[in-house]
């Protein structure tokens, strides 16, 4: 793949990776504009590489703010501990099976059909997006509205209920490319009753533990297609994508810091909303560019 084409996606992928607008959709529409195919092994390890280069932008970012409330003292920690060990429970416990339901209903008879296959296409991406949107954009309307601060509650942690949703809403979003992890996490935080820092925090806070996993899954993929392709005499670089995909991943770091910067000042002016009516218009343009001439 071209360097330039690298730094294109990684570039989508910074600038979007903070906003609840699913950079993973960004990242899948931009390639296949570029006329990649966003389903092969080297692109969703790319897709995934360019998450690891911003969430190390996140930790950066974060950093402060984690040092302040999750290790300020070994209480803090055990607290946020408990609760990110129960989310991410919850999100393998929705996730896993509701990937499995749908290979099994969307490769019925296929052998070898992986959920993966599925992540180029726009006419799924898109009622994703318009999901998200919806979800970001009844939490932004019930903030503003203040129909949702009954009971909130306060302070550095989610509750374990606000954390068990946040968690179970991060399973639904691992299939779907277009609903947007971040934006879905945050808006189950918020229409639960955690404050938006709190719900955002902790949210990041997850996808650092989430994204290994999706790494190390990835190289797994990458290396069995390797094999099976090697065999039918149609051996894929192994090398080349692994170096694609670190070169990805820097630039998509750099980006993301870049991002970070500016971007996150959206989020503490309750313009939430706005993020759900930019998902939706998303999810339009997105079934334009696969129902209308263009037809990807």
């Amino acid at each position: 793949m071209p360097i330039f084409q690298v730094i294109v996606l990684a570039i989508v992928q910074g600038l979007a990776e903070l906003l609840p607008v699913s950079s993973s959709a960004h990242v899948v529409v931009a390639e296949k504009l570029l006329g990649l195919d966003p389903s092969s092994p080297p692109m969703t390890l790319l897709l995934v590489m360019l998450h690891t280069g911003t969430m190390f932008a996140v930790i950066v970012y974060f950093w402060k703010q984690w040092m302040r409330t999750y290790f300020s003292s070994s209480d803090s920690f055990k607290r946020f501990a408990i609760r990110a060990i129960w989310a991410s429970f919850l999100t393998a416990l929705v996730g896993y099976p509701l990937i499995k339901v749908i290979e099994k209903t969307a490769f019925a008879g296929v052998t070898g059909g992986e959920i993966e296959s599925l992540f180029g296409r726009l006419d799924l991406i898109a009622p994703a997006l318009a999901a998200a949107g919806i979800l970001i954009l009844v939490a932004g309307l019930l903030e503003n509205r203040g129909t949702d601060t009954r009971g909130r509650v306060y302070g550095d942690n989610v509750t374990m209920r606000q954390a068990g949703w946040i968690g179970a809403v991060q399973g639904l979003c691992l299939p779907f490319r277009g609903f947007s992890r971040s934006g879905a996490t945050i808006s189950a935080g918020m229409l639960t009753g955690a404050n938006k820092d709190r719900a955002e925090r902790f949210s990041f806070a997850l996808a650092v533990i989430l994204t290994p996993a999706a790494v190390g899954k990835e190289i797994l993929r990458l290396l069995k297609s390797s094999h099976a392709a090697a065999a039918a005499g149609t051996p894929i670089d192994l090398h080349s994508s692994m170096m694609t995909s670190l070169l990805g991943m820097v630039f998509a770091f750099l980006a993301g810091l870049v991002a970070l910067k500016w971007l996150s000042s959206w989020l503490e002016q309750g313009r939430w909303y706005l993020f759900g009516i930019y998902c939706l218009v998303a999810s339009a343009v997105v079934f334009y560019l696969h129902y209308g001439p263009m037809h990807l």
